[in-house]
């Protein structure tokens, strides 16, 4: 169809723009981790304008680079116009577990966390709760709580185990910023351990 060859050609074209941003960004700090308690980290950062530093996630489906989810300081998030997101995520890797997130930020307290257990992880960080339930087959699901309760339907429709917050408007990098390293990584121990 003419809708589906239009959408095709903008995913193509939002998939190029993704690999010029990325030849541009610089490792630094940037705002966003300072916000979540990661006042040590880089990320791939683009200055757009001189004003503006964006974080820079590469949204991969496979080994194709499909687009990018960019941050601002202020943590407010958009992806390329036109992208393909259904599908895409952004792998933390080092060959183990699988787990499923949504965010990034979750993903990196998860990581911690993991390192700190000295276990193998696999994160997949898949920028939604729709794209989650539809990617997440195996291992376990690290939910947000969020108040619509989105974030825990998902997890349930997966069919995998899965942790979340019981306090109301959590993801686990506020439950890990919350609790510290230690109590944090004994809560996914136990979800590893039980499931």
């Amino acid at each position: 169809t003419q809708e589906g060859m239009e959408r095709e050609r903008l995913a193509q074209a939002a998939a190029r723009k993704a690999g010029w941003i990325m030849h541009q960004c610089k490792s630094e700090q940037h705002a966003y981790f300072d916000a979540h308690g990661m006042t040590d980290l880089e990320g791939l950062v683009w200055r757009p304008t001189e004003q503006e530093n964006l974080l820079c996630l590469p949204m991969r489906i496979g080994q194709s680079l499909v687009g990018l989810q960019l941050i601002d300081r202020h943590g407010k998030k958009k992806f390329l116009s036109g992208q393909r997101t259904s599908g895409a995520e952004y792998l933390i890797d080092n060959k183990g577990t699988d787990i499923w997130v949504e965010g990034y930020c979750t993903g990196l307290a998860v990581k911690v966390c993991m390192s700190a257990l000295r276990m193998r992880y696999r994160i997949h960080v898949t920028f939604s709760a729709g794209n989650l339930k539809e990617m997440a087959t195996s291992g376990f699901v690290i939910a947000d709580n969020d108040k619509s309760k989105a974030g825990e339907k998902v997890a349930i429709a997966t069919g995998l185990p899965y942790w979340i917050s019981d306090v109301e408007g959590e993801d686990f990098c506020d439950f890990w910023q919350r609790l510290g390293t230690f109590r944090a990584s004994q809560m996914l121990q136990k979800l590893i351990r039980d499931r």
